[in-house]
Formats: C-alpha cells, sequence, structure tokens
C-alpha cells in the first residue's frame, strides 16, 4: 500500500514567529483529521509552549505526542517535536527578541531532519526577518537561509497556486539595485531553472512561460528603457531558438490586468513586487511560497507572522494547508518523475493535483 494512501509521509513544520499566528494555524489545519490521511506532521517547538497557546486560542480539541526525537515519530498523529524544555512568554503583536530566537531554534531543528532524511518535505510558518537575525541566522529569509544549508547557489523563488504560478528574476533586492541585477545570463538561467522545476515538480512536460518586462510598457520599444531590448528579447529569443516555448517581454499590468497569465504555466517577473501583488491579489488565500532549485522541498504560507490579529483567533489556515497540500504534491511528482527517468518505461499515474482530500 503506497505512504500516499497509509499518512506516511512526514512533513515537517515549523513553528514561526511565537508571537505571530504561525502555531494558531498548525494547530488549526491538524484539527481535521483527515489531514492524518495524507500526512504525518512533525511540528518544532516546545511542549509548552505549544500547550499554552492552544489554552490561549482556546484550540482545546488540537490533541499531539511530544516526540524528544525523530525516530519516535507517531504515524498519523500530531507529532511535537520539542526543541526547548522553557516556558516562553506570549506578546501577541511583539516583535520580540526571544520571539526570534526560538524561531531559530525551531528552523535549525527541521532543518537538521530534513538533511536527514528524519522527514520528507519541510513547511515553515512565517518568521520577523528582523528579530531572528543572530550570528547564526545572516540572511534576509529562509529562502536563502535553506540555499545556502543545502549548497543550492541557483534557487529560485516561486509563489504557486491552482490558477497561477509567478517567479522572480532578481528576489529580495531594493528595486534601485534590480537594473544591475539583470543581465542575460541571468535570465535565461531562471528561465531553464523555472523549465525543469515545471516538469520535474508540477509534471508539465513542455511548460508555457511567460517573461515580464521591467520597464512600464515593456520598454515601449526602447523608449522607456532599454532593459528590454539589450537583455529580456535577446534572452527570449535564444531559448525560445532552442526550442522552449518562452514568450514575451509582457507589459505586467495588461498582462494580469487581461487575464492573459491564464494562458501559461508560469510567469517569470523581474522583481519582487512586480509579481507577489498580482500573484497575491489574484491567489491570496490558497497561495504557497516554493523554493525551486533546492534538492529538498520546501513550502511556505504566502502570509506573514500577522502580528495585527495575532492571538485572536482569527488566523485563516488555509494558505498553511495549501502550502502542506502543495509539498506533499511536489514530492509524489518529483518522485514519479525520477522514477521515469531512470526507467522510461514506467507508467506514468494520474496527475496527483486532482486530489481529494
Amino acid at each position: 500500500m503506497s505512504i500516499e494512501q497509509e499518512g506516511q509521509i512526514k512533513v515537517g513544520i515549523t513553528c514561526g514567529d511565537l508571537n505571530g499566528i504561525g502555531l494558531e494555524v498548525i494547530m488549526k489545519t491538524f484539527l481535521d483529521n483527515r489531514m492524518h490521511q495524507i500526512c504525518t506532521p512533525v511540528i518544532y517547538a516546545g511542549q509548552k509552549t505549544v500547550s499554552l497557546q492552544r489554552k490561549l486560542l482556546e484550540l482545546n480539541d488540537f490533541n499531539y505526542q511530544t516526540i524528544r526525537n525523530s525516530n519516535e515519530i507517531i504515524l498519523r498523529k500530531n507529532n511535537v517535536a520539542s526543541c526547548w524544555e522553557d516556558e516562553v512568554p506570549v506578546e501577541w503583536g511583539q516583535a520580540t527578541e526571544i520571539s526570534g530566537k526560538y524561531a531559530l531554534r525551531s528552523l535549525e531543528a527541521a532543518t537538521k531532519d530534513l538533511a536527514d532524511k528524519k522527514i520528507d518535505v519541510l513547511v515553515t510558518a512565517p518568521i520577523n526577518k528582523h528579530n531572528i537575525q543572530s550570528p547564526d541566522f545572516q540572511f534576509k529569509g529562509h529562502t536563502e537561509y535553506l540555499a545556502a544549508k543545502f549548497d543550492a547557489p541557483k534557487y529560485l523563488m516561486m509563489l504557486v497556486s491552482d490558477s497561477l504560478r509567478v517567479a522572480v528574476a532578481t528576489g529580495h533586492i531594493p528595486v534601485q539595485e534590480v537594473s544591475k541585477h539583470m543581465n542575460m545570463d541571468t535570465i535565461i538561467s531562471r528561465i531553464k531553472q523555472m523549465i525543469q522545476t515545471l516538469k520535474r515538480d508540477f509534471g508539465i512536460g513542455k511548460p508555457r512561460i511567460a517573461v515580464l518586462g521591467l520597464n512600464p510598457h515593456a520598454g515601449d520599444n526602447g523608449l522607456i528603457g532599454k532593459e528590454e531590448q539589450e537583455v529580456i528579447i535577446p534572452a527570449v529569443k535564444k531559448l525560445f531558438e532552442e526550442n522552449n516555448f518562452v514568450y514575451g517581454p509582457y507589459s505586467a499590468d495588461g498582462f494580469f490586468g487581461s487575464g492573459a497569465y491564464k494562458k501559461f504555466d508560469a510567469v517569470l517577473a523581474m522583481y519582487h513586487d512586480q509579481g507577489l501583488i498580482p500573484f497575491k491579489s489574484i491567489s491570496f488565500s490558497s497561495g504557497v511560497n516554493y523554493t525551486a532549485g533546492l534538492p529538498v522541498i520546501r513550502t511556505s504560507p504566502d502570509h506573514g507572522t500577522a502580528y495585527d490579529i495575532a492571538g485572536k483567533g482569527i488566523a485563516s489556515e488555509d494558505s498553511i494547508r495549501e502550502a502542506i497540500y502543495t509539498a506533499i504534491d511536489i514530492l509524489r511528482m518529483r518522485n514519479e518523475y525520477d522514477e521515469i527517468s531512470k526507467n522510461p518505461m514506467a507508467v506514468s499515474k494520474p496527475n496527483n493535483r486532482d486530489r481529494d482530500y
């Protein structure tokens, strides 16, 4: 019987910032026991911390087993992998040094288990990128931290949902530096990575990719900036001549406003907000952040710590549940792709996106 049927896929989940909504949305997700039919959650936190937040949030129906190490994981149960014994104070909505310290401790423990193959995939709850900084964490976020830990310099941040996939060419850098980081090699490398990710992790045999322009109206034939003429168009042309279905550059406003994105399997935006603003406008409640290019699988919800509603019991678990589903889908698809690559005569299974869970 398959591991999917038995719920044996071990999903490691970090707690994120303890003063945000991380543990709340995690516990709400696994109040639904049907989740255990598809996976076994391993939540990295302190037992006393989980118990306190469960009480404060009145989520008393959330039951769990405390484990001291990954060898004690109980299948089809909620496991709390105890990362600390301390009684950590809760200060809802506050960015404190303490909450950053324990968010990092959770992440470090989960990352180690992921590297040691004790868990199958990792889902990260939101952190505060400022209070988590320390001598052991000098990164702009989860993405950069995991890329360093798994020696993956060519990582790519992708936002995915059932209706839209968006990657960004330049990631977490100031807008004034975007143009400096753009060149043909970068654009071509990003798109090739997208093509491989769409094939291996999403089961799309011949992906169609749209590329956005950097400037308003995609440069308007060079009248509003030269990046399209000098960098983007030559990169798209080269890839198309190599038999890749890559098109553009498109003007970002009209591209999303007209619904043209629906004709493509993925979109490459030139900078962070150009891609993430339309993505979150279209898929906010179901969006998932996926780090492509890692040898492991990591997803996260597309929202932040949500300090403004922390502790109020009103946070929606939709995005983190989708992050869990997506991680499992990618694991299955990647395993299938690798199996077929080794044995081309292997029979392909139905697309797992047609899930009934």
